[in-house]
């Protein structure tokens, strides 16, 4: 056995520090290590205490580089070795006093008896000081070889229903892979995903507070994670509508846990310009909405969705939001070819409804060039594996592999080697530049697969996240390999995750938010109906129309404004939620409104924002720069900005575009002062344009009142125009306006 001795200390005051009297004098009852353990373990005993206290957090000494003060450890104790190393045998063995346990530095400065940065981290008399006291005069053995290793963590609750103000203790069990078991209720770190709802201690004492709804609490032990998720009741049940299909099953079935009654259902003018909206991103012409408004077919909801769905327009919206997050961006002239015909290439998928595993294999398979095979425009933009591997596993699978690529996910199962492995699908992209500059053409570079890791000398193989699939032929190419796995029925990331970005969009917010963050620490508000979406979606062949028209069907997509009892609701989807028109659909629904157009270069007249191709004409617009039009950089939905700010309000109230738009002589406002039927007429159109809906009798009075005052003699045409501008301007002002509801 070999010890590790502070330089300088006589030997004979190791060996009475290691007499059975003196280490038995230490074994506490409330010890952090099980009396029946014959010696503490590094791995086992000291690395959870390390953790517990912070120490090994990114702010402290895990910090990125060399630490803090020149100690160094790894992010929340991934790497036991390691840190074995630099605590016993680095800065000359200084940290561990095997003689003298008591002096050693380790001790002194977590318990605050010399000056420490991080404050105190560890009471001398608590059973976590005790556990790394003994483990030091023991002997401060290193790591063993044969040491159990934790294989699942149980919480209790795992989960439960609990009352307004009430308190709820967590146990947490550790289970080892020699059979044993321990109580790490002490160890364990825990943290709220909603302190609103639930607050937790560090000795996983829960205190529910006053807010109704659903909340998990993350358990952490050892680079195993799990979850206790808890419900708040507002009170007793509510009687519920009768569900449509099973999305209204099974959230009706949680609001009534959650005693949340659920809104009635919206009437026919909110229903038509939401889902309009949603579907197209366009505005129903107001002789569309006069049509459905007027309509006594019962199934006429029905019928507007598959006309939305076989427009141009659902392509052309999609489009957009897809070309945003395949990262179809513009940085030089010579990225016009590419840009368009990517653009086309997803537009022309989504309407011909191709099979979502299909316009991902196309995508992530891709070969050739652009003009044979426009979505190798993707691997363009995207030419790093690593960075391929983190995109892939955000859009297609909601898993954020980024920490990983340095250390073990902190929230997460996944580890640099499940990093590395997901990055070797990728090593055999192989480039060869073409005649037009700037273009690649894209191919399979045979040869065994494999991505060197920095933490190995060898290849790593191709190994999908929690599967492996062997050695893969050098004639097979690995990303088909890869897109097979992720379209397995089988498989529990890819369906998931699109289900929940679709809920998302047609909600404005994911059953799990955010929408691509998918994980066992971040459960779903309906843990239930995102597995059934995912299993329609799946049973569907991956039919994204199909997914639209389910969720659009729904009485929960078709509720209406919050009512008494549920408006505080923001996780349950028991009414609607209000959510800001993105930059491309409001600029096109002023345009709509106003009878007007924006001008895109390199584009023909017309061509609404909503089927712009790239990032590129955001500089040319500072209407969509100024309402958070992305710039493509990302695979994250993020990056749209959705929150208002002081200059789009000003934008909306005097910016020449808008005063353009509302004032051009072949507009709206100039049609309707030339024009000699009522004025009443025209207000019903004109709020039928922009609302979808009749104006009310006040609106009607007001808005009659206000161009009359016009008059009728010479230059009265003139100031009935300015009026109508007016009126519009109002109206787009409005949030009713502004938002979708």
């Amino acid at each position: 056995m070999t010890w590790s001795v502070a330089r300088g200390v006589p030997m004979w005051v190791v060996a009475v520090a290691l007499l059975p009297e003196a280490s038995s004098a230490r074994a506490d009852p409330a010890s952090a290590v099980p009396a029946s353990r014959a010696s503490a373990s590094f791995v086992n005993d000291v690395m959870p205490v390390l953790t517990k206290a912070g120490c090994n957090a990114g702010p402290c000494h895990a910090k990125a580089g060399l630490g803090q003060n020149g100690f160094r450890l790894s992010v929340l104790g991934f790497e036991p070795a390691e840190d074995y190393e630099h605590i016993v045998r680095e800065a000359r063995g200084r940290r561990i006093s095997v003689a003298a346990p008591d002096e050693s530095l380790i001790l002194l400065k977590a318990s605050a008896r010399i000056s420490h940065g991080g404050g105190r981290r560890l009471d001398p008399t608590s059973p976590e000081y005790q556990a790394l006291h003994r483990w030091i005069a023991e002997g401060a053995l290193p790591p063993a070889a044969d040491e159990p290793a934790v294989v699942s963590l149980v919480v209790e609750p795992a989960s439960a229903s609990v009352a307004k103000g009430s308190t709820q203790r967590l146990a947490v069990t550790a289970r080892y892979s020699d059979g044993g078991s321990r109580d790490v209720t002490r160890l364990a770190v825990y943290e709220s995903n909603d302190p609103a709802r639930v607050e937790v201690e560090p000795d996983g004492t829960v205190h529910v507070q006053q807010v109704t709804g659903l909340a998990a609490v993350m358990v952490r032990y050892q680079g195993l994670v799990g979850v206790a998720s808890f419900a708040v009741p507002a009170g007793s049940p509510s009687p519920m509508p009768a569900p449509r299909n099973f999305i209204d099953a099974l959230v009706f079935e949680n609001l009534t846990r959650l005693g949340i009654p659920a809104s009635p259902e919206c009437d026919d003018a909110v229903f038509l310009r939401r889902v309009a909206l949603d579907v197209t991103g366009t505005l129903p012409t107001a002789a569309k909405a006069a049509e459905f408004l007027a309509s006594r077919d019962p199934d006429k909801r029905e019928r507007l969705v598959e006309g939305l769905l076989d427009s141009p327009e659902y392509a052309d919206f999609f489009a957009n939001k897809w070309t945003a997050l395949l990262k179809n961006r513009r940085d030089d002239s010579s990225d016009l070819l590419s840009n368009f015909a990517f653009h086309s290439w997803i537009r022309d998928s989504l309407l011909a409804n191709k099979p979502y595993d299909a316009f991902a294999r196309e995508l992530i398979g891709a070969t050739g060039t652009v003009v044979s095979s426009p979505p190798v425009a993707w691997y363009k933009r995207v030419k790093d594996p690593k960075e391929q591997l983190e995109d892939v596993a955000q859009l297609f699978l909601g898993v954020r592999m980024q920490c990983a690529q340095c250390h073990h996910h902190p929230f997460e199962r996944w580890s640099q080697d499940d990093y590395y492995g997901l990055a070797a699908f990728f090593s055999q992209v192989g480039r060869k530049p073409t005649d037009v500059r700037n273009e690649d053409l894209i191919f399979h570079k045979r040869g065994v697969a494999g991505f060197k890791s920095p933490r190995s000398s060898s290849p790593v193989r191709p190994v999908a996240l929690g599967d492996s699939f062997g050695t893969i032929s050098p004639d097979d190419d690995p990303r088909l390999v890869l897109a097979d796995w992720m379209a397995a029925p089988s498989n529990p990331f890819f369906a998931r995750v699109l289900v929940n970005r679709y809920w998302k969009h047609f909600f404005g917010r994911g059953l799990v938010e955010p929408e691509d963050d998918i994980r066992d620490t971040n459960p779903p508000s309906n843990p239930q109906l995102l597995a059934a979406l995912a299993e329609h979606f799946v049973a569907s062949k991956f039919d994204l129309k199909e997914l639209v028209r389910t969720i659009t069907r729904s009485r929960t997509y078709q509720a209406a404004d919050g009512i008494a009892g549920n408006e505080g609701d923001v996780q349950n989807f028991s009414h609607a939620y209000a959510r800001r028109l993105t930059a491309e659909v409001l600029l096109d629904s002023i345009d709509r409104v106003a009878e007007s157009s924006t001008s895109f270069a390199n584009l023909p007249a017309g061509t609404r924002a909503i089927a712009l191709p790239d990032n590129s004409y955001n500089r040319s617009s500072a209407f969509l720069k100024a309402f958070g039009r992305p710039e493509s950089a990302s695979v994250c939905e993020c990056e749209r900005s959705q929150s208002p700010s002081l200059a789009q309000s000003l934008f909306m109230i005097n910016a020449a575009e808008i005063k353009g738009k509302l004032s051009s002589p072949q507009g709206r406002a100039a049609r309707y002062a030339r024009e000699t039927r009522p004025d009443s007429e025209k207000i019903h159109e004109l709020t039928l344009a922009a609302l979808a809906r009749e104006p009310s009798t006040q609106e009607l009075l007001v808005a009659n009142a206000y161009l009359a005052e016009a008059g009728t003699g010479p230059g009265a045409e003139a100031a009935r125009k300015e009026r109508f501008e007016d009126l519009m301007w109002v109206i787009i002002n409005t949030k009713e306006f502004i938002f979708n509801h």
